[in-house]
């Protein structure tokens, strides 16, 4: 849960609009991600990700000034594939009640991550030496206020400002702690059956006593 930060000095870089610009940015952060699983992060170099990416020297720095700056917008872009995808529940069960929206949130979050574990595994690892302070405030209050959204949604909560802002707090602090924290103690490798389990007691049982 992260938000890309561009160095102070940093030069504008070209944003990939067109379709073989977007391609060739696309395959240079799967490119990163193939061998941040595979090597780990210190070990990466640029000349790799370019060979593997299929692309030269001189792409690789039309789009990102260096390895970082690289590995920030793959963590910002994942993160917020994640906020997609609650705000998608959210517009798919509004009204239905908030222990129905909450299960469909840990599917969702959980389906997310079904089909590359062990790569959310060094993506939860990776921002924690990479995020800033300020970038991680950012993301993770886009995330609180998807949760707020989460709750407006149901039809079935009495909480409102500020208890609703709390409550939303405490959510995104459950979901997100235990979810980073069992991919990167597994190694990439959860028991995503009993993680499910695990959200759905966490979260009912406190938004039971707030909702």
């Amino acid at each position: 849960m992260t938000g890309a930060r561009a160095p102070a000095a940093a030069a504008p870089r070209r944003k990939p609009r067109q379709s073989r610009a977007r391609h060739t940015s696309q395959a240079l952060q799967e490119a990163f991600v193939r061998l941040l699983v595979e090597k780990g992060y210190a070990a990466i170099t640029i000349r790799e990700i370019v060979a593997v990416a299929g692309t030269g020297l001189g792409s690789f720095y039309e789009y990102f000034e260096n390895k970082e700056d690289l590995a920030r917008v793959c963590l910002h872009l994942r993160s917020k594939a994640l906020l997609l995808d609650m705000r998608a529940v959210v517009a798919t069960n509004e009204g239905r009640p908030w222990r129905e929206i909450v299960d469909a949130v840990i599917d969702a979050q959980l389906d997310a991550h079904r089909a590359q574990p062990v790569a959310w595994g060094a993506h939860y690892l990776l921002e924690r030496h990479l995020s800033s302070p300020e970038a991680y405030r950012k993301m993770y209050d886009r995330f609180v206020a998807e949760w707020v959204g989460v709750l407006d949604a149901a039809g079935d909560v009495s909480a409102d400002g500020p208890q609703k802002k709390e409550a939303a707090r405490v959510c995104q602090t459950i979901i997100y702690g235990l979810v980073a924290h069992t991919h990167i103690g597994t190694g990439g490798r959860p028991d995503l059956q009993t993680l499910s389990r695990q959200l759905r007691d966490a979260l009912r049982g406190y938004l039971a006593t707030v909702a």
